[in-house]
């Protein structure tokens, strides 16, 4: 369908052949699973399509682009169809680049994600084990009796986010005043969700690289927000998250994260059980531990 497409709306020549590719790929995959749904007896709406010029991402898949390193503090970043764009790479890159996605996020900054291609890491002999229960009172509390401050980083800059909202609240809508305004705005949340991602990265790299074994529980976390209680605290804790770095960082470093039902973990415990959390954690390494079985 491209090559028709293009004869009829020539400006469709201005775009790399990879990344049109990728959006009718995302298309059609996104239509597969909204059919999918549907089949499941799931209530789904319709796509609804971007007006011109409101795509805030591109990928360039397999080719069309290449990093060209300056050994100085700008490296620069060849896009085709754009040129060469100067870029700060915050780490050496290591792997196949298979694929870079080029965002642009709400306060105006852009960002290349770049997506490589690395070898297996061999699974290496289990000696240390932990398991982890997650909470809201506290971030977590693991088997070992450590128990790990919740951040609340959306808490900490509610009154802030407070502010920015109403100062735009006063601005005429789509006016330039109202669009500064704005990316004042996402400026706060991006910082929000940074210190977040900071805190998550940091601990999640510290059980990978002192245990073999990190045994978690596999939490319905869209489910528990319908909670209105606790849907807020919920949300800014993360835990899904926190759980899919625990997981990627584990794979490749060899490590194993296992998952197990929280069904059960705090039964028989009150609230006001100053070991509540700590027995919830060691329950729940029990259970990773029998459903690990045979590979100890």
């Amino acid at each position: 369908m491209l090559p028709k497409l293009k004869e009829e709306r020539p400006e469709l020549k201005e775009v790399n052949a990879k990344t049109l590719q990728m959006v009718v790929f995302m298309l059609y995959n996104n239509l597969k699973a909204l059919s999918e749904l549907k089949k499941r007896g799931k209530k789904v709406g319709k796509l609804r399509y971007k007006k011109y010029g409101k795509f805030k991402s591109f990928i360039l898949n397999q080719s069309g682009f290449k990093i060209i390193e300056k050994g100085s503090r700008l490296d620069m970043l060849y896009i085709s169809k754009v040129g060469e764009v100067p870029i700060r790479i915050h780490r050496s890159v290591e792997g196949k680049i298979k694929q870079v996605i080029i965002k642009r996020y709400g306060s105006g900054e852009w960002f290349a994600l770049i997506c490589v291609e690395e070898t297996e890491t061999p699974k290496k002999e289990i000696e240390k084990v932990i398991g982890i229960d997650l909470g809201i009172k506290s971030f977590l509390t693991d088997s070992d009796g450590r128990e790990v401050e919740n951040p609340r980083c959306y808490e900490r800059y509610l009154e802030r986010v407070k502010k920015e909202h109403r100062k735009l609240s006063r601005k005429k809508k789509r006016s330039k005043n109202w669009l500064k305004q704005l990316r004042m705005l996402c400026k706060v949340y991006e910082k929000i969700e940074r210190k977040r991602d900071d805190f998550l990265h940091k601990l999640s790299r510290f059980y990978v690289d002192n245990y073999d074994l990190i045994v978690v529980e596999d939490l319905e976390v869209e489910n528990m927000k319908r909670n209105h209680n606790l849907s807020a605290q919920i949300s800014d804790a993360s835990w899904g998250k926190f759980i899919r770095y625990l997981s990627y960082k584990a794979e490749r470093a060899g490590k194993t994260v296992v998952k197990v039902s929280p069904r059960g973990t705090s039964e028989g415990l009150s609230w006001d059980d100053p070991l509540r959390d700590h027995i919830s954690a060691r329950r729940i390494l029990k259970r990773g531990l029998k459903k690990q079985g045979p590979a100890l």
